[in-house]
């Protein structure tokens, strides 16, 4: 979620969601998760409600997130869907499903605003999605190694952040971190397999 205020994006009220309640591709489902959460910590806290809600999709965000909204949290703020061309930017405005979207004139002020929105939202996600599956990788190929546990994995990946660094760090480094010996002899002996070696060349 970004967040415009005056036409500017304020970076300090941008936030990132995990589905905790949708396990599969169901756009729907994930849609309906994040805006519950979303508003109704908003009515929780008494923080001001946005004057414009404006979801990157169309008409099944656009419902879920009014279905939301307006029969759940009993909340009346404007919500449109924008509309990509065959460009994949944005092109119209979607305030009602299956109703005629409104065109916008792209030499107009508004039409750069959104695509200002729309380009600083796809940039905020992709670097969320780069960082989750970095994170995930590097979790899952640090579970391989045998010794290496949940609690184990998050205390490197806390410390260290690559398996690289993993692997270039002293013996004493990991066992500060409460590892046994075995297990950094084990870790250290993997990652050494697995981490591309350095060759000098003459």
């Amino acid at each position: 979620m970004v967040v415009f205020v005056d036409g500017q994006p304020n970076k300090n009220l941008y936030r990132k969601y995990k589905l905790k309640t949708v396990d599969h591709a169901d756009e729907a489902a994930s849609t309906r998760e994040v805006i519950r959460r979303r508003y109704s910590r908003v009515l929780k806290e008494h923080t001001e409600l946005p004057d414009l809600i404006l979801m990157d999709g169309g008409d099944i965000q656009l419902d879920a997130a009014r279905d939301v909204l307006e029969n759940e949290l009993g909340l009346n703020v404007p919500v449109a869907a924008m509309v990509k061309n065959d460009k994949h930017k944005t092109a119209d405005l979607l305030s009602e499903v299956n109703d005629t979207p409104m065109h916008l004139d792209p030499k107009s002020q508004g039409f750069y605003l959104l695509q200002r929105i729309q380009d600083e939202v796809h940039r905020f996600a992709i670097t969320f999605h780069r960082q989750v599956h970095t994170k995930h990788s590097l979790s899952s190929r640090l579970d391989d190694i045998p010794g290496v546990g949940p609690k184990t994995r998050t205390k490197l990946l806390r410390k260290f952040g690559s398996l690289k660094k993993i692997a270039d760090a002293d013996t004493e480094e990991l066992t500060k971190l409460g590892i046994s010996h075995t297990v950094v002899d084990t870790i250290k002996l993997t990652l050494a397999n697995e981490t591309p070696q350095k060759v000098e060349k003459s």
